[in-house]
């Protein structure tokens, strides 16, 4: 039994990557049957998850900056490897997915009776290919897992979506191809400027901070245009609305509450890590970017009839907090960028599955067809208020830890004493002012979603509804219980990336110090 264990944690991440693998290959052979379909991939997910805490809890230590559980093999000669690595910023995202698969299988059930063998092999397939982002330390395997999302995630917005899914499949694939170019692109040239031959992400990092500025700069606006096209941000946007509306509720709480992250940690792991001179350069516009992300986003919330785009803008709006805390250069906004990516992955899903069960039993998402749906369906009122307030930042839910995080930060970075105004307030002030006006934005538009859907007179058509079933119950309250733990204590999460992400400030630091 030791030796099992030994050689599992040996070989803990590249089993964590082939499970999935052999799921989708397992459940193609099945029965085309949703329910034996279902149940198996739900197994796997829960074996994923199991392996999650395997990995935290067994020798992963938090206080480390260093890689853990590094395994590096041969591939191509010794140029391209597959080296796979967890750090405490890579850890938390593979835990999120980790969380987020089993519930989204759950909720699978209603839209996964068409075809479901092929529906849970690219779900099995999709999270391969996330979680291979996250653990990848040679950044040509990252960017093929990058690239190999697409795939999964185009079928599935294109066989299960709504009317237009395959407008909203193919726009999202063209957003994402053109990200994947730009990552190819600096992928490159980073490697042939470096001259390192290797794609060894911790030898490239090093390399790249020696690099001419010139060639610093087109790497990190190659890379951080891919990252923003998938966080989304201003102006390349447009593409999540629509894939949200057109995504069954199941791949939009996967869409929202994972893939979104993997622009956010894109920056982090790469545009931080890799450039912080550049980044210190930069700061003033990615906050002015950021700024017009959260206001703007959260306006365009109270001009739709869409539940899925309310939800669906918001979620851009929320991702501006994880460019703004960037952006800071301090310990708290990096910190609370993080846990705002967290935090919005489980807040987020808990919200498309709201809209989802709705629509299932009235078939419609626009707001103005509903009214009084407390009297007929109380349980769904109760977690959807729980699941706007945690989305508003109310204290003691997850959301407001992040948000509070990165305007304390911002506000409190002496980076942006260095753009004098015309005022008494440094710029990092005046960015915290203005993105204040989104947080009472987001609580404008989620309570007036709530009293339209659930307020004011009754609508008779609906009277005939059911409440939440046993298992949209479990996906809900397991996904708003995490959202209260975290929010109540959430150093039970931060302790896991704060090393992480402290060493990436003092990266920058030493940049500012120099300057």
């Amino acid at each position: 039994m030791e030796f099992l264990m030994n050689f599992y944690l040996h070989h803990a991440l590249s089993i964590l990557l082939i499970v999935p693998l052999l799921g989708a290959l397992i459940i193609a052979f099945l029965p085309d049957k949703e329910p034996i379909c279902r149940i198996l991939s739900l197994i796997f997910s829960l074996d994923i998850l199991l392996q999650a805490f395997l990995i935290i809890f067994s020798k992963f230590d938090p206080g480390l900056t260093a890689l853990q559980y590094v395994e590096n093999y041969r591939w191509f000669g010794d140029t391209i490897r597959i080296k796979l690595a967890v750090d405490g910023l890579s850890i938390t995202m593979v835990l999120l997915m980790a969380i987020l698969l089993p519930v989204t299988i759950i909720a699978s059930e209603p839209i996964a009776k068409s075809k479901p063998k092929l529906y849970y092999s690219l779900l099995m397939i999709l999270t391969t290919s996330v979680m291979g982002v996250f653990v990848a330390q040679d950044l040509f395997l990252f960017f093929l897992l990058w690239e190999l999302e697409l795939v999964p995630m185009y079928f599935l917005i294109a066989v299960w979506g709504g009317l237009n899914k395959e407008y909203a499949a193919l726009k999202f694939l063209i957003y994402t191809f053109i990200a994947g170019a730009c990552m190819f692109a600096a992928v490159l040239l980073l490697f042939f400027s470096s001259g390192a031959n290797t794609f060894d992400m911790e030898v490239l990092s090093q390399y790249a901070k020696s690099l001419p500025h010139f060639y610093q700069m087109f790497c990190f606006v190659l890379f951080f245009l891919c990252f923003i096209i998938k966080l989304p941000s201003f102006p390349f946007h447009t593409w999540l609305p629509d894939a949200h509306v057109e995504a069954p509720t199941p791949i939009s709480m996967l869409l929202a509450g994972i893939l979104l992250k993997m622009g956010g940690y894109g920056i982090y792991r790469i545009c931080v890590g890799f450039f912080p001179n550049i980044l210190v350069e930069l700061a003033l516009w990615i906050a002015v970017l950021a700024v017009v992300n959260i206001i703007g986003a959260a306006v365009a919330c109270l001009v739709q009839d869409d539940m899925k785009r309310v939800i669906a803008y918001s979620s851009i709006s929320h991702m501006g907090f994880v460019l703004l805390g960037v952006a800071s250069l301090t310990a708290a906004g990096f910190s609370g960028g993080i846990f705002q990516m967290f935090s919005h992955g489980l807040i987020s899903a808990a919200l498309f599955m709201l809209v989802g069960t709705l629509y299932e039993r009235t078939h419609t998402r626009q707001i103005s067809d509903y009214g009084g749906m407390t009297k007929y369906m109380p349980k769904c009122f109760y977690l959807f208020t729980l699941a706007s307030m945690a989305n508003l930042a109310l204290p003691a839910l997850s959301g407001f830890v992040g948000e509070s995080l990165v305007f304390y930060g911002a506000f409190s970075s002496d980076f942006f004493g260095n753009f004098p105004t015309r005022f008494h307030f440094n710029f990092g002030q005046i960015c915290v002012l203005f993105s204040a006006l989104g947080v009472i934005l987001t609580a404008g538009y989620m309570l007036w979603l709530l009293q339209r859907v659930f307020m004011g007179p009754e609508n008779l058509k609906w009277s005939k509804l059911t409440d939440l079933r046993t298992s949209e119950l479990v996906v809900l309250v397991s996904l708003l219980v995490l959202v209260i733990l975290y929010g109540v204590y959430p150093v039970s999460l931060s302790e896991l990336y704060e090393p992480s992400s402290t060493a990436l400030v003092e990266s920058v630091g030493k940049i500012i110090g120099k300057s």
